[in-house]
């Protein structure tokens, strides 16, 4: 469903000002200062300890920066958290319950009821969400015996449960197969056709390769660059 909001599409609704993130004596942010437009793919790229993960647990709230600003559609990350879906690198899944009920209980720790979603039930939305990520929602074992693929995309059905506007994925498509990791950049392509504005880090970055609208580059809590494509500017590295 097309997001409607007044910022208008391609303007900038997330602003990050000099923000600094320290751990003791250790810097994982160093003076990031960034503007993000609406209605985008963003591919945030680097390696190890470049910051990436802070970068995206700042921009969910979960991380508060030591100095600088962030601003999501005008608001305090924390304050515009009903905006915003994130998957983490654990799943923040119930290993007892199954998908349908993990769903249900994030479902009403969201508000999701009837009346909501076009007038879908609840358990409609879950079911179309758990769909939508090449899941069963007849499935009834646990998630704890899912595989680790399963796991992924089960993970990535809660974070898109409650619509939100922006998502913040953290190596979504880890330990996914490739055909299943491609479905899921086409469900994120549709959800960003649909006016969503997603970030996501990923080491496998040939996935988004033509999907992305840009690639930010980070290395030592900094973004050294932001490219339209997989190729660096002068003096950078390529992924092969």
């Amino acid at each position: 469903m097309p997001v409607t909001d007044a910022i208008p599409p391609n303007a900038p609704i997330i602003t990050v000002h000099n923000v600094v993130k320290q751990f003791g004596r250790f810097a994982a942010l160093r003076g990031v200062t960034a503007e993000f437009d609406a209605g985008r793919f963003h591919a945030i790229l680097g390696e190890n300890g470049a910051g990436k993960t802070t970068l995206l647990r700042a921009l969910a709230g979960l991380a508060q920066p030591t100095r600088g600003e962030i601003s999501i559609f005008g608001k305090t990350p924390q304050e515009a958290c009903r905006d915003l879906g994130y998957m983490a690198h654990p799943s923040l899944l119930y290993d007892e319950m199954s998908g349908m009920e993990n769903l249900r209980y994030f479902g009403r720790l969201y508000g999701i009821v009837g009346g909501r979603n076009g007038g879908r039930s609840k358990d409609g939305r879950c079911e179309e969400v758990i769909r939508s990520v090449g899941l069963d929602p007849e499935l009834t074992r646990p998630v704890g015996q899912y595989s680790q693929g399963m796991r992924q995309r089960m993970s990535l059905a809660r974070a898109i449960l409650h619509d939100p506007r922006v998502l913040l994925l953290d190596e979504p498509f880890s330990n996914v197969d490739v055909h299943s990791a491609r479905a899921m950049v086409g469900l994120l392509r549709g959800m960003r056709d649909a006016g969503k504005t997603v970030f996501v880090i990923t080491h496998q970055a040939l996935l988004l390769e033509g999907v992305a609208d840009e690639f930010v580059w980070m290395q030592a809590g900094e973004i050294v660059d932001r490219t339209p494509t997989l190729a660096r500017a002068a003096g950078g590295e390529d992924v092969q």
